[in-house]
């Protein structure tokens, strides 16, 4: 049942982001053991959702669900495979999301949330920290589902970001 409210609100937020020549050149570079770029970004939008659900059922805390999923979606549209050795990939942690949000920003139209989840997604490693809720969030989901890809070899969420 969870797998058919992530898909309906992949869908309806970040359709246009998740069909883009980027984001299906994403899945040709690996991010963490054998998980694409691609799944894993599915997986931070997915845990995104589900975050997003348990702070307004047990806070009432409201983020902006549009925002998340396409922050989520994008925070790490650097397109390239960073294993690969190359001068412009030296200090990956460091550098790739300014690199994505430059390469969101001329893809597809941001808000400010957007941008600011994107650029700021490597908090505490990037030194600025994040300004909004869904900002905060991301920073967590994403930690949680690299550990996880990185221990685990996948993703959570593979089943979810086959279908797109």
């Amino acid at each position: 049942m969870r797998e058919i409210i992530y898909h309906r609100a992949l869908l309806k937020y970040g359709a246009d982001i998740l069909y883009s020549p980027g984001m299906q050149l994403e899945k040709e570079f690996l991010q963490h053991g054998d998980v694409s770029v691609f799944a894993h970004s599915v997986a931070a939008a997915c845990t995104c959702l589900l975050f997003a659900r348990l702070l307004r059922k047990y806070l009432k805390i409201r983020l902006n669900e549009r925002a998340l999923v396409r922050g989520a979606l994008l925070h790490d549209y650097f397109l390239y495979d960073w294993h690969v050795p190359d001068k412009s990939h030296r200090l990956h942690g460091f550098f790739h999301a300014r690199r994505a949000l430059q390469n969101a920003s001329r893809d597809f139209a941001l808000g400010k949330i957007e941008q600011d989840m994107i650029a700021k997604h490597m908090f505490p490693l990037n030194l600025r920290p994040p300004a909004c809720r869904e900002s905060v969030v991301l920073c967590i989901a994403d930690k949680l589902c690299a550990a996880d890809e990185t221990l685990t070899a996948r993703s959570r969420y593979q089943k979810i970001s086959r279908r797109y």
